[in-house]
């Protein structure tokens, strides 16, 4: 016989989350498409016998999402989610858990060079000329910067590289590694003196993937951001 203690409680759920439920299933069965426009908030609230406000929570869940688009005055439309949102979703989560538990950079550092260290790769394996001409106007642009502008110009550097590989989820999880660690990487990159260091190391980056040399490149890369993982030790302890 199973003790109750064994027994798994069953956890009560909101309205709303069967309301998206429902939805979820006609969307995946193809009963609403992408483009589709859902019913009304009225028919929605008769066909599944609820509220207003549990209708509206389900669709203001769904949009954050990335599943249906709302705007104002229309109903809600099916839409596919991006990279870049979906990526985005987890922002504020990775920020507040960086400041609360600090040590986590190192991990975050960890998972950046691995999957840099691989884009490269990819990058330099890739590249056209046109590529590289866009890389390289990146770095123009990164060097001619205010100081202000510095850290921005820097993340739209290695979001080339990641564009140079064609796959949109190493765009979207660059951007968003640089936007969960930014106050972080702001000492780095504006330190004293190494602003012309970074800009030296992004050239020789340039330059591995437009000799479309794969080994070069993912070593520059290494250098440029292992140096800056050293660079972060010194000034913050």
């Amino acid at each position: 016989m199973v003790s109750v203690t064994a027994v798994e409680q069953i956890q009560r759920r909101k309205l709303y989350q069967d309301v998206v439920d429902r939805l979820m299933q006609r969307i995946e069965s193809g009963t609403l498409a992408v483009g589709d426009q859902l019913p009304s908030e009225r028919e929605l609230m008769e066909v599944y016998g609820v509220g207003r406000v549990a209708v509206r929570e389900a669709l203001q869940e769904m949009a954050r999402s990335g599943i249906v688009e709302i705007s104002h005055g229309e109903r809600a439309r099916v839409v596919v989610p991006t990279a870049k949102l979906l990526m985005g979703q987890v922002a504020e989560g990775a920020k507040h858990l960086l400041r609360m538990q600090p040590e986590t950079l190192d991990h975050l550092k960890e998972a950046r060079l691995f999957l840099e260290m691989g884009m490269v790769r990819m990058a330099a394996e890739r590249a056209t000329a046109e590529d590289v001409e866009r890389l390289q106007q990146r770095l123009e642009d990164h060097r001619q910067s205010e100081l202000d502008q510095f850290l921005k110009r820097d993340m739209l550097f290695h979001r080339e590289i990641a564009a140079i590989t064609g796959n949109p989820i190493f765009s979207a999880t660059v951007e968003a590694m640089f936007n969960w660690a930014s106050e972080y990487y702001q000492s780095i990159v504006r330190a004293p003196g190494v602003e012309d260091l970074t800009l030296r190391e992004h050239q020789a980056i340039v330059d591995a993937i437009a000799a479309h040399d794969p080994d070069k490149a993912t070593q520059a890369m290494r250098d440029h951001l292992t140096r800056a993982n050293a660079l972060y030790r010194q000034l913050t302890y």
